[in-house]
């Protein structure tokens, strides 16, 4: 049996007692749905004094549809689940819904939220183990309890990977993040809000929290879907995922909006390192209709020399890399057949 170390919990009931909560107590965590907080606890990867529970914070949840920001807005609160089925964003963002749906299994959707999910903590296979284990490779990791890294053993930062199903998505939809804190509240594009270092991979300030995620209404016709690998095909943590958007020159709801040359191409890549990797040097697709062949194949390659995984997480990294391609492109090719 793995034992949780002990804790106080609070439980307010407003963002700012929520921020207060987090100024009274040095090192408490915030709790959400828990499914990640309550495994890494049970393996002593940190002891805070307290949790602070979001259970009661009505104002985290709910989505709405706001014309004034020409945005969807998606409360840190909202579970998984909801966001799987919610009929605006299976129509406007289905790359979302079906990455929210994606997410190890329904009980675990049920509790999880799109905030935790935001801010899930970076895993390693050297990392997400018991206190034991760990002890038995040499005292841990940067990330525990050591100060050598098991995957690069050479270098100083931890290179843990950022494994959320909704991160890559979310930024390649062009999402913001608001955060709420002692100096009140912030937005910023989520593509910033990462940066590589698997031991604090967020630039969340201290005190603050994730209150809600913003995305911008499409503005033309859009196509764009999400791709998971991994070996069990359900529960399992992605070891690829790819989030994928096209933008198209056409109307939304444009009859023969597949017919229409691209203009945007947005591709994330994530499971790399501590953060998502967003592929560069995609002008050659501009232009093309997405079932040209030469688009699957040109994305797919970047894909392949922009993305080098790392032994941070199971299977081999060589066949990693390999599956980053072949998923591309078959994503690609589906969303042309889709059309």
């Amino acid at each position: 049996m793995l034992r949780l170390p002990q804790f106080n919990v609070v439980s307010p009931e407003t963002v700012p007692e929520v921020v207060e909560a987090l100024g009274n107590t040095p090192g408490a965590r915030i709790i959400a749905g828990g499914t990640d907080l309550l495994p890494n606890l049970k393996h002593w990867l940190d002891q805070p004094p307290a949790l602070i529970s979001l259970a009661r914070v009505t104002a985290l949840r709910g989505v709405r549809r706001d014309e004034q920001l020409g945005a969807l807005r998606i409360g840190a609160g909202v579970t998984l689940s909801e966001l799987a089925r919610h009929p605006e964003l299976r129509a406007s963002f289905p790359s979302l819904a079906k990455s929210a749906g994606l997410v190890a299994s329904p009980m675990i959707r049920n509790m999880g939220t799109i905030g935790g999910n935001v801010n899930l903590d970076t895993r390693c296979r050297y990392v997400n183990q018991t206190e034991f284990w760990r002890g038995a490779i040499g005292g841990g990791c940067i990330k525990s309890e050591g100060n050598v890294c098991h995957v690069v053993p050479k270098g100083r930062n931890c290179v843990a990977a950022m494994s959320s199903d909704n991160v890559p998505v979310l930024i390649s939809l062009d999402a913001t993040i608001v955060q709420a804190g002692p100096e009140g509240e912030r937005e910023l594009p989520l593509a910033s809000y990462f940066h590589a270092d698997g031991t604090a991979h967020t630039r969340a300030k201290p005190g603050e929290l994730t209150t809600e995620l913003r995305l911008p209404l499409p503005k033309t016709a859009r196509r764009c879907d999400y791709i998971k690998w991994c070996v069990r095909r359900s529960i399992d943590f992605p070891l690829v995922s790819v989030a994928l958007r096209f933008d198209l020159d056409a109307a939304p709801d444009a009859a023969d909006a597949d017919q229409a040359p691209i203009t945007s191409a947005r591709v994330v890549v994530g499971v790399l390192g501590a953060k998502p990797r967003e592929l560069k040097k995609l002008d050659a697709v501009l232009g093309k209709r997405l079932a040209d062949p030469e688009v699957a194949r040109i994305v797919s390659e970047a894909a392949h020399k922009q993305c080098r995984p790392l032994a941070n997480v199971p299977y081999e990294i060589n066949y990693r890399r390999q599956m980053i391609k072949v998923h591309t492109r078959r994503g690609v090719e589906a969303l042309a057949r889709a059309g």
